[in-house]
């Protein structure tokens, strides 16, 4: 009998760079546009993450979304007025040697699918110049949504993400990158009825997306980029989402991870259900979508009537919430990766994302030992589950000696 030895394996820990939109001044930023990205890096080495997920968005003086009815963080720290050369990288790569950080990949959180053809070519442009900054830099992937045309059904969004987003894919695979989807289903984006903007939501249409993809070329380009919160908010738990996964032959979709929480309100839930706040929201104007963009962040309340984003490590252990899906349990997500999924566990990353409302401080030194806490929460986690994984799964399969208990079943609520 061969023995196994003990040998956990590690995640990369990283944070995505929205969590502080504004480390840098913008009259700063704006004339130095790389400063931005210099002085991310250095927090992170405070903070003692070892990778950024670098955030880039449409500069606030570009964007068709105003500020006012965003309800996440947006950051442009990866700034792309002018396009990433040669120079600018050089500078970037000094700065990442000097402080021994990386990049998991560039990040940017948009309406692929948009119905109006100038907008959609606008954000295709603009994720053609990261997906350049990307390669330029040496990065492996970018990230973003697939998003939605809101104008057509859900199917004939397939024929639209045929038609508009698989060149996307193809230019991803022109550089040598991947192409990670996180799967929110974004319910507050828009005004209105909608709660499905992004349509890459789930694992049902993750398939569906998949196989249109192979079709054409590019099913190596097409990866989850994971969020446990939004599996939460649609009632899923991870370790059945992963398990179907592996059921119906795709657990290798899933590339790297979102490390972010959902608490939900059973209250909410009794007053409105999972579909969210459906009226009387103050996104509407006598009926109609209000001009004021103010009032359209009142669009969220499709989601966050019923639940708030946790940071990791910020919500109390709430053992009946996690049986009852309404939380994540973290220990049992990462133990669900390992056990479930087909993943490169070495090379696989977790990024926090900061979005808990009552602590997105805006203010580097009171946010940085919340950052601090929450990255050092994720990193021991993973720790965690990666030696009850090797010991478990590992050792003691190798010897023939069983495991005690039961742990979490899929498909189990």
């Amino acid at each position: 009998m061969s023995v196994k030895a003990f040998e956990p394996k590690f995640m990369k820990v990283g944070v995505l760079t929205a969590a502080l939109q504004e480390l840098t001044p913008r009259e700063k930023r704006d004339p130095d546009p790389d400063l931005a990205i210099e002085e991310w890096v250095a927090f992170a080495r405070e903070l003692d993450a070892d990778y950024i997920q670098l955030s880039a968005a449409l500069h606030p003086t570009e964007s068709d979304v105003p500020a006012e009815a965003m309800l996440d963080p947006v950051a442009n720290t990866l700034d792309l007025r002018q396009p990433f050369n040669k120079d600018r990288a050089k500078r970037v790569r000094a700065c990442l040697d000097e402080y021994k950080i990386g990049i998991s990949d560039v990040g940017y959180f948009d309406n692929m699918l948009h119905h109006d053809p100038a907008l959609r070519k606008k954000k295709h442009d603009f994720m053609l110049r990261a997906m350049d900054a990307a390669a330029m830099l040496g990065v492996e992937a970018v990230c973003g949504f697939v998003g939605r045309n809101q104008q057509a059904n859900m199917d004939q969004n397939l024929l639209d993400f045929e038609e508009w987003f698989v060149p996307l894919l193809k230019a991803a695979k022109e550089r040598g990158l991947a192409y990670r989807i996180e799967q929110c289903p974004m319910p507050g984006w828009v005004p209105g009825d909608n709660w499905h903007n992004n349509i890459a939501y789930a694992p049902g249409p993750w398939i569906a997306l998949h196989r249109i993809c192979e079709k054409h070329g590019v099913g190596d380009q097409f990866r989850i980029h994971y969020d446990p919160s939004h599996a939460i908010l649609m009632g899923q738990d991870t370790r059945s989402l992963f398990q179907y996964l592996k059921d119906e032959g795709y657990n290798f979709l899933i590339g790297g991870f979102h490390v972010k929480g959902q608490v939900v309100d059973a209250r909410g839930v009794s007053a409105w259900g999972y579909g969210g706040q459906t009226m009387e929201r103050g996104d509407m104007v006598k009926g109609r979508p209000s001009d004021n963009p103010a009032d359209q962040l009142n669009a969220w309340k499709k989601q966050v009537v019923l639940c708030e984003h946790e940071l990791p490590g910020t919500a109390k252990h709430d053992p009946l919430a996690y049986l009852q899906n309404r939380t994540v349990d973290w220990l049992d997500h990462q133990l669900a990766a390992r056990e479930l999924l087909k993943l490169d566990v070495a090379n696989t990353y977790l990024i926090v994302e900061h979005e808990y409302p009552k602590a997105r401080i805006q203010d580097k030194e009171k946010l940085k030992p919340i950052l601090q806490g929450s990255i050092a929460y994720t990193r021991r986690i993973d720790e965690a589950a990666a030696c009850m994984f090797s010991l478990q799964s590992e050792v003691l399969a190798s010897q023939d000696i069983p495991v005690q208990g039961i742990g979490r079943q899929a498909y189990r609520s």
